[in-house]
């Protein structure tokens, strides 16, 4: 079994899973682990979080501990067909690249496997100790937990099925993957997340997620009676929408079932400034 843990981090669009998927590799990086974090759809929200300007397929230390990378569906293809297919090192891969490309825009479960084969062929290396994926939002994630059970309805037999039935093996083992759901306490993204939650259980996709709240707004004890007190104006605007989002928030975080709290970050920051207060404040299970 590899000795590298695997942690996905998905969970609906703008509920800031880049930001939480940096703050948990710069905090399992502070805690002295080597740490691989990887933007699986090159969004680009992983590198500003991570301070970093760019980032290409190969792994690049961001800081101390801490080496991040991009997916490049090119590149994965060519790192595929050497080390899964055992495709000679020096043989030319571009005409079998091309046609697989061709291949992954079309047939169901190519594309996502070869993406989803990248984070855990480096969990296989036994290079790190962790290995952090920024994944996709809720619904394509769910297609990449099933591509190996996809292509091996395709393949039933030979290398790429044993390949696959070896990837499928690594998501469901809870010893070596889990998965984080990132969530903010609003209707979307609790139902969407509930609904990935429920699909996940029921299909045996994976380990049962880690939900996280983010950008969650700690009571401030006002009252609709403190509002009669403050008359009109800029204070009692702010009071008011405090109140609202109180209770909008209390409404939809006791609909999901969480294990972190995050805090809202009030102010002007920039995505590297929230990822390191959010990995001050996470505390989440390996």
């Amino acid at each position: 079994m590899p000795r590298t843990r695997l942690i996905f981090v998905s969970g609906k669009g703008g509920t800031g899973k880049s930001a939480v998927a940096a703050a948990i590799a710069i905090d399992h990086a502070r805690r002295g682990r080597r740490v691989l974090a990887i933007d699986m759809i090159g969004s680009r929200g992983l590198a500003a979080h991570l301070r970093a300007t760019s980032l290409t397929y190969r792994p690049t230390e961001v800081r101390a501990g801490l080496f991040a990378m991009e997916m490049n569906r090119s590149d994965a293809l060519d790192e595929y067909l050497k080390l899964q297919l055992h495709v000679p090192q020096g043989a030319p891969t571009g005409p079998i690249s091309q046609a697989l490309s061709v291949l992954a825009d079309t047939a169901p479960g190519v594309r996502e496997i070869i993406s989803i084969g990248k984070p855990i062929y480096e969990t296989w290396k036994n290079v790190w100790d962790i290995v952090v994926v920024d994944a996709s939002s809720l619904g394509l994630f769910q297609s990449y937990l099933r591509a190996p059970r996809t292509i091996a309805r395709l393949v039933s037999t030979g290398g790429v099925a044993r390949q696959a039935d070896k990837l499928e093996g690594t998501l469901t083992d809870p010893g070596v993957t889990a998965t984080y759901l990132v969530a903010t306490p609003a209707e979307l993204p609790v139902i969407e997340t509930a609904e990935a939650i429920t699909a996940i259980d029921r299909e045996s996709l994976g380990p049962r997620p880690t939900v996280i709240i983010n950008r969650f707004i700690p009571r401030s004890g006002l009252t609709e009676r403190d509002l009669e007190h403050l008359g009109s104006g800029a204070l009692r605007d702010a009071a008011a929408l405090q109140l609202g989002l109180e209770k909008d928030q209390a409404r939809w975080i006791t609909s999901l079932d969480h294990d972190v709290r995050l805090p809202y970050l009030f102010g002007v920051h920039t995505p590297g400034e929230v990822a390191i207060k959010l990995a001050d404040e996470i505390k989440v299970p390996l």
